[in-house]
């Protein structure tokens, strides 16, 4: 029997939450799953839409143009089931996260020392030494990440705030801003298979697939960990990053000597074999 076309227009989540919508039976034999990466400005082809069951979607807004959510609705055949999913972010354990393009995993702090004549290893000893609680106001800007947070999910069904807002301090919740962990994942994906009156996988199906994105863990800044209290995050901390164990100082010297050499593409840098330490 030929299954029923769902479209998954959505960023980097997208996959993981496909992944665990078809360890659900009712879903996997009645929908042909088709993901379309938002981010990117992936067209979405007018003849899937035609064909189009279920459409799921991370909210996109009118600067979006013809890939803005309302203006895709607007095109599905008038049987259509649609549904917004969670879009989770998160810049709590990061709070000098930088969205700025041009290099990846930005800091803002790290980026005006970095553009600084100082020498590496001196911007790297001066980050490391920086008192964040006193330079920064980190729990108010936990509280306006909570509150951004608060208006995206305030789109979609599914919710899942009250996990961040309770448990960010006692488990590490993402491992990028825009990275999830298995816990969010899997919620989400559950919720979305009870909106759309399906039965959830259980919790050890969900749990055996494991991390949804286990090939970065940014880390975080131990003196914010402190300042928090969160005994997940000490300077010893080994952090996965593309098949390496670095610490949070060597994380640094690495992002420092890139910027200083004036590397566009960190996450290549990373991954190859000229890392600086």
């Amino acid at each position: 029997m030929t299954k029923e076309l769902c479209i998954v227009h959505a960023n980097c989540q997208g996959d993981p939450l496909v992944e665990r919508l078809r360890l659900c039976p009712e879903f996997a034999d009645r929908y042909e799953c088709v993901l379309i990466t938002n981010y990117t400005r992936e067209p979405v082809p007018a003849d899937l839409l035609s064909r189009c069951s279920l459409f799921l979607y991370q909210r996109l807004g009118p600067k979006w143009d013809e890939l803005a959510s309302e203006s895709l609705l607007a095109k599905l055949p008038a049987d259509a089931r649609s549904l917004c999913v969670p879009n989770m972010f998160f810049t709590g354990y990061w709070p000098t996260w930088s969205g700025a393009t041009g290099f990846d995993y930005r800091c803002s702090l790290l980026d005006e020392l970095t553009a600084t004549p100082l020498p590496v290893e001196e911007i790297v000893l001066l980050y490391i030494h920086t008192d964040m609680a006193a330079k920064f106001d980190l729990l108010s800007m936990v509280i306006d990440t909570l509150e951004r947070e608060r208006q995206r999910e305030a789109h979609t069904p599914v919710k899942y705030l009250d996990i961040i807002s309770r448990d960010y301090r006692s488990e590490q919740l993402f491992n990028t801003v825009n990275h999830p962990r298995k816990r969010l994942m899997n919620h989400a994906a559950s919720g979305v298979l009870r909106e759309l009156g399906f039965t959830a996988p259980d919790a050890a199906a969900l749990d055996a697939l494991g991390e949804p994105f286990p090939e970065l863990e940014q880390p975080i800044n131990p003196k914010v960990a402190a300042h928090f209290g969160w005994d997940f995050a000490g300077p010893d901390r080994q952090y996965e990053i593309y098949g390496r164990k670095m610490n949070f100082s060597r994380w640094v010297s690495n992002y420092v000597f890139a910027k200083k050499a004036g590397v566009k593409d960190f996450i290549g840098f990373l991954q190859g074999d000229d890392i600086a330490i």
